[in-house]
């Protein structure tokens, strides 16, 4: 697909809390409300977005409320798969509110240009993923040394692991995706002049079988690549990385901190390779960057949601090109 103008936006999920005491729903939905209307500026400026967004917080949640009802209660666990779709409905929906209030509040119309709508997506990864032999993500909430007979005994498939010496935590692989399985509704619905929300945590991990048919893994793709190997497919114009700073910096939090403005793609390999990138916050966002750029797009976007408007007019932010 070729679609002139179209921008996408990939929120982070720790973005949609402001507020580490304040994690209710109705928090969550003022927090969507805020940062869909940096979105907006965007669609009004004449351009078209698909918003993606991270969930890790929320699924997280979903998963804390699961093991409470099983001790309480004898509830079964929600499954990995159903906690991403459930993150998938419950943001998309935020997302396709708050963006198509806004946008009616600021009279954009056209063409369906005041419209959004948000479509659960699986992203297909591959079986033989090394990641399934390794896994290495963290999810769940934080279990102790006399736990862990029960879990064992409950759970004889779960990987769990200490992590940072706080507990034992439960790890999931994260594999690099493939494809969007729901890609062809997303052009549909693009060519129909929406916005649009998809492939939310990276999207609900699914392998096939030997016959083709579809299986929900327990396994997060991370939203990063997800997100460029969405924008790349879509051949986007623009791929934009939300993130908690203005612009990506060098030698972060010492006196001669660099904050990057137009940068290459050579440059930033560069700088990743000298180690400026934490693994666990900037790194990937720098990686899809790249990613990006190696697989002909032309330019992407580093900032903060309240500054998107002005990164995209007036070139602040952080603005990688091949």
């Amino acid at each position: 697909m070729k679609s002139s103008g179209l921008v996408v936006i990939a929120v982070g999920g720790n973005s949609l809390i402001t507020d580490s005491k304040r994690v209710s729903v109705e928090n969550q939905y003022k927090a969507i409300q805020k940062t869909v209307r940096h979105i907006a500026d965007v669609i009004e400026s004449g351009r078209q977005v698909v918003v993606t967004h991270g969930n890790g917080p929320q699924v997280g949640f979903i998963l804390r409320r699961s093991e409470i009802a099983r001790k309480v209660a004898g509830m079964h666990p929600v499954p990995m798969a159903s906690c991403v779709a459930d993150t998938q409905g419950a943001i998309g929906w935020q997302i396709q509110q708050a963006l198509a209030n806004e946008l009616m509040r600021r009279k954009v119309t056209g063409a369906n240009r005041d419209k959004a709508v948000s479509v659960v997506t699986q992203v297909l990864v591959d079986k033989d993923d090394p990641a399934f032999a390794n896994p290495t993500k963290f999810i769940g909430e934080f279990f102790q040394d006399e736990d862990m007979p029960t879990l064992k005994k409950e759970f004889p498939h779960w990987v769990i692991k200490q992590d940072s010496g706080r507990g034992w935590r439960r790890v999931v692989p994260s594999p690099v995706p493939k494809a969007i399985v729901e890609f062809d509704a997303i052009c549909a619905l693009l060519n129909g002049g929406f916005n649009v929300v998809a492939v939310g945590g990276g999207g609900i991990t699914v392998i096939t079988d030997d016959d083709g048919e579809l299986h929900g893994v327990a396994a997060v793709v991370d939203k990063d690549p997800a997100s460029r190997l969405l924008a790349t497919e879509l051949n986007a114009d623009l791929f934009v990385i939300s993130t908690a700073v203005k612009t990506v910096s060098v030698n972060y939090g010492k006196p001669d901190q660099k904050d990057l403005g137009l940068v290459t793609a050579a440059e930033m390999r560069a700088y990743d390779a000298e180690g400026h990138f934490p693994a666990g916050s900037m790194r990937p966002k720098v990686h899809a960057a790249l990613d990006f750029l190696d697989n002909g797009g032309k330019e992407v976007v580093i900032t903060s949601p309240e500054n998107l408007k002005k990164a995209l007019l007036t070139g602040a932010g952080t603005h990688i090109v091949p």
